[in-house]
């Protein structure tokens, strides 16, 4: 196998590249997975609750889609980018991911992850996948009795919009899980958009505040927030360590 043949079976895309590493690749300075971790989260939390239908709201490359399908019947992952939609779903075809990491400067190491390496092969026949805008979902993502939106709502073009419809798609009694670092940028949503990371009246009005103004109609929140590390690999020197605030909401009937 030449090189250039081998190169063109890996995944070179830089975010990409990241994001299967974060899903699927090593522990690094001791944190979980981000996708496993929360997806524990989110089955522990739906213990004594109907899981038959589980929506994964920026499913990425689609590792809590997987988890999250251990235990429910069926599960769908949606996110917004269709090159993390189509690795998702060669993984639930193929059962396997080839990928390449930067090193330093033009140096590249090389990986590949499989459902089999994570107990996951059992999964693939109750996942699907598609790209979609959580801000904008078709009438027929409904009726879920789960709906987690990883690391979503600071990069939602209509957060808000978001936050007071997503009512109509969970099952009453069913629980909305969402995490964020609540990074707010204007290259993501417009500033005129964003829900907290904010002074109101001269006071800090967090994005925690902004959740529980625009959810309270229709959700309570059941636990306290708490917050769940995670890391992205850039080079072999290089890692970005985030900590993203977990929230637990209960649609109320």
């Amino acid at each position: 196998m030449t090189e250039e043949t081998h190169q063109g079976m890996y995944e070179t895309d830089v975010a990409v590249s990241q994001y299967c590493e974060a899903h699927y690749g090593e522990k690094y300075f001791g944190v979980e997975l981000f996708p496993v971790k929360c997806a524990q989260i989110c089955l522990k939390a739906m213990k004594g609750r109907p899981m038959k239908r589980a929506l994964d709201l920026g499913c990425a490359v689609g590792r809590s889609t997987f988890e999250l399908a251990r235990e429910f019947d069926f599960v769908t992952g949606l996110d917004f980018s269709a090159r993390f939609v189509r690795i998702a779903v060669q993984l639930q075809e193929k059962g396997i991911i080839r990928y390449e990491l930067p090193e330093e400067g033009e140096i590249v190491s090389y990986h590949e992850a499989r459902l089999s390496d994570f107990n996951l092969d059992q999964t693939r026949e109750r996942v699907e996948f598609f790209q979609a805008d959580a801000a904008n979902l078709e009438p027929h993502f409904t009726g879920y009795d789960l709906i987690f939106a990883g690391n979503l709502l600071d990069r939602l073009h209509a957060p808000r919009k978001f936050l007071t419809s997503i009512h109509e798609r969970l099952h009453e009694g069913g629980l909305l899980i969402i995490t964020s670092p609540y990074t707010w940028l204007e290259e993501f949503t417009s500033r005129e958009n964003w829900i907290g990371g904010f002074r109101k009246a001269g006071e800090p009005y967090t994005t925690l505040d902004g959740m529980r103004e625009l959810l309270k109609e229709h959700f309570r929140l059941i636990a306290e927030p708490r917050d769940i590390e995670f890391v992205i690999r850039e080079t072999k020197r290089k890692f970005q360590h985030t900590l993203s605030q977990l929230t637990v909401w209960e649609r109320m009937s």
